[in-house]
């Protein structure tokens, strides 16, 4: 990885030779963050014949100097759903949410003490659409890139993007990107996000490294097009078991003497874990035919959406029937080729897991090879609407090279097979409708699974957005709750558990900024968990268990903005009621995030300032533990945590195409009582002042 990275920013430094410009920056909606904009699947959408023989260059608009010169619109974003943005340079509340390591609004995550370590969930999303079961190991895996984390581009001309953060004690966040069309048709980026983190406690030390290589291509005539990505990880953290039982007290009382954090032993201080992970990724289709109606119309409106579902329009005359097909039958394949490693290394045997098989030098690996196949067909019809049926196929390898004999069990070494699945999607716009569904079931194989998705969007006016969605599913628990290897004697099973079903009922209303009301309504049936062995005395003796009730969870989600002149209050408020017989679903019952900020030009306009203080809140709940054996979390119902509130102040600014972030972190730590965990045993991070940056260059 590093020698990865050194390739890269020679690239990249080479890249930043040729100078940069300063693209044309017009937000299409105004008041939004627009990097969120999302335009209608573009495979929907065929240009005009006079508009593919010309190059990207030829496109660009023209400045008062008569200088060709680059739209920002044009440097487009596109996900492997082919919803389409473009690159925003703008400085919003948005933008604060999401400069942290994960790079995305973590609401809802409550963050361990350093960076890199895992997080904990304070609300879940049960709406699904897999139909295998996940690889374990979910704690490491926030930070792990999965295909729907990967983009795709087309620009104009050469873009690099330079991210940085500074982290705790030694060490630093970085993430440099870079993206060029050789071609209209032809584009590669190429992407390195590295990290390495001290910490303030003994033995956190975090390392990782996010590789990203994406490309992609159509032919002139738009008849075949192809994307594809390379991606190497690794997740390092070194663990040490949080604090000891003995030394909650010395943390809590706020002494003196133990406000360095480096004084406190740890549960144990010679322990780490580490998930590796490469995928290989092919998206590719043909057009077997595509008829284009002949005649023109410029009565349709375009709509294109951000994902707060800010609406606005586009001018008509941009969108003709003379670009929409008519018909079209495309014949689309996935292939996805992926290969994870999950270990534990331990130079000891810790008391705190149980008696282990050997004394020292323990390693746990578990392997997951899995390869994908889907075969799909697509027809498109204006009238019929949009559809597609497919067939796959998933080979599996999941498991450990050694068999485990015990007293009255064999623990096996490998679940291994093919499952093969059909599938299809619909989608239709409806007199203002926008009409979506898809499902799957499992054919052949050792796993069942099936799911059922649909949604309907309506846009009642301009400003107000509605959709109701449904969601079906049913599937296998994750490999690592069905097998499970280990050391240490207590972590070894072989489980056949039931599939987890759910249902979910959701419905969304969003009028302007003013109001973005989420509601969803889940049922849960044998839900798989972990949980403390009540048997072993061993006090993280953690093992999976099924549920035998069904769960109820209801979950309301309001987020608005208030703006009064330059002042603004941007709130985030979650509510959430579980009614669980056993107690192996724990949320807290509020949590919120309210921000009041500033927002001005100073300088002549020459620098953008937004500064203010966040509020982050939730209510006590019997917090979930945090395994480092497993790198999961499990349920406990001991002791309730939460009631402490986070205050960060932050001023961030804007000149040209750099962003600059400055954050006291937790300012309130030694105001409002040293109460603050992110897992039981696991202290939230003190007050700490952070810096970083986002630098685009376009070339």
């Amino acid at each position: 990885m590093q020698k990865l990275a050194f390739v890269l920013f020679f690239v990249l430094c080479s890249a930043f030779a040729f100078g940069q410009t300063n693209p044309e920056e017009k937000p299409l909606v105004k008041e939004a963050d627009s990097s969120a904009i999302k335009a209608q699947d573009s495979t929907e959408v065929v240009p005009k014949k006079k508009e593919r023989k010309e190059s990207l260059l030829a496109k660009l608009t023209k400045d008062k100097a008569g200088d060709k010169k680059a739209k920002i619109q044009d440097y487009l974003i596109i996900s492997h759903k082919n919803d389409t943005t473009f690159v925003d340079t703008t400085l919003t509340i948005q933008k604060e949410y999401k400069f942290n390591y994960l790079r995305k609004d973590n609401f809802g995550l409550m963050p361990f003490s350093n960076l890199g370590q895992t997080y904990n969930n304070l609300t879940y999303d049960f709406q699904n659409t897999d139909l295998m079961p996940r690889f374990g190991a979910r704690a490491r895996h926030f930070n792990y890139m999965e295909i729907e984390d990967i983009y795709y581009h087309r620009v104009p001309t050469p873009l690099t993007e330079l991210f940085y953060k500074t982290a705790f004690e030694q060490g630093q966040l970085a993430d440099s990107f870079f993206t060029i069309n050789t071609s209209p048709q032809f584009n590669f980026s190429i992407a390195y996000k590295g990290m390495r983190s001290l910490g303030q406690y003994q033995n956190i030390l975090t390392s990782t490294g996010n590789f990203r290589f994406a490309t992609n291509y159509t032919t002139k005539n738009n008849r075949y097009y192809m994307r594809g990505h390379i991606v190497m990880q690794d997740l390092l953290n070194q663990e040490n078991g949080g604090l000891q039982d003995g030394d909650i007290e010395n943390f809590e009382s706020g002494d003196e003497d133990f406000l360095d954090r480096a004084i406190f032993d740890p549960n144990f201080q010679n322990a780490e874990n580490i998930l590796k992970g490469k995928r290989f990724h092919l998206d590719h289709g043909y057009n077997i035919f595509n008829k284009i109606v002949s005649d023109a119309d410029t009565t349709n409106v375009a709509v294109v959406k951000d994902s707060t579902n800010i609406i606005a329009k586009v001018d008509s005359t941009k969108i003709t029937k003379t670009s929409i097909a008519n018909y079209r039958l495309v014949l689309h394949h996935i292939i996805s080729f992926e290969d994870k490693s999950f270990q534990f290394d331990q130079s000891s045997q810790n008391a705190i897991f149980g008696d282990a098989f050997t004394s020292s030098n323990l390693r746990d690996r578990v392997t997951l090879e899995r390869l994908y196949n889907q075969v799909e067909l697509n027809y498109l019809h204006n009238e019929l609407g949009d559809f597609s049926v497919n067939i796959s196929n998933t080979h599996y390898n999941y498991g450990y090279n050694k068999l485990i004999v015990l007293t009255d069990e064999t623990i096996t070494n490998r679940l291994k097979g093919n499952i093969y699945a059909v599938g299809g999607k619909y989608r239709k716009f409806y007199r203002g409708f926008n009409i979506q569904g898809e499902g799957g079931i499992n054919l052949v194989g050792d796993f069942t699974g099936n799911y059922i998705k649909g949604e309907a969007s309506y846009n009642l006016s301009e400003d107000i957005f509605a959709k109701v969605a449904i969601n079906h599913s049913s599937r296998a628990p994750n490999f690592n709750t069905l097998l499970y290897q280990s050391s240490y004697q207590n972590y070894n099973w072989q489980n056949s558990f039931n599939n987890t079903e759910t249902q979910q009922l959701a419905f969304q209303i969003k009028y302007k900024q003013l109001l973005n009301l989420s509601v969803d309504y889940s049922t849960i049936s044998d839900y798989v968990y972990f949980k403390q062995d009540e048997t072993a005395t061993a006090s993280q003796s953690i093992r999976a268990f099924q549920n035998n009730s069904t769960i109820t969870y209801l979950r309301a989600k309001l987020e608005n903005e208030i703006k009064v002149g330059k002042f603004a209050l941007n709130n985030t408020i979650l509510y959430q009621n579980v009614q669980d017989d056993n107690n192996v679903l724990n949320v807290p019952e509020l949590t919120t995030r309210n921000t009041l900020y500033f927002s001005s030009h100073l300088f002549k306009k020459a620098m953008y300032l937004q500064t203010g203080v966040t509020l982050n809140y939730f209510t006590k709940y019997y917090m979930n533990g945090y395994n480092p054996v497993l790198a999961e979390f499990y349920v406990q119902n001991e002791r309730e945590f939460g009631e402490f509130p986070r205050l960060d102040f932050f001023i961030n600014a804007k000149i040209r195409q750099t962003r600059i972030f400055l954050k006291a972190e937790h300012f309130n730590s030694s105001l409002t009582g040293y109460n603050y965990y992110a897992a039981p045993n696991y202290p939230y991070r003190d007050f700490t002042v952070r810096f970083g940056l986002v630098w685009n260059f376009f070339m």
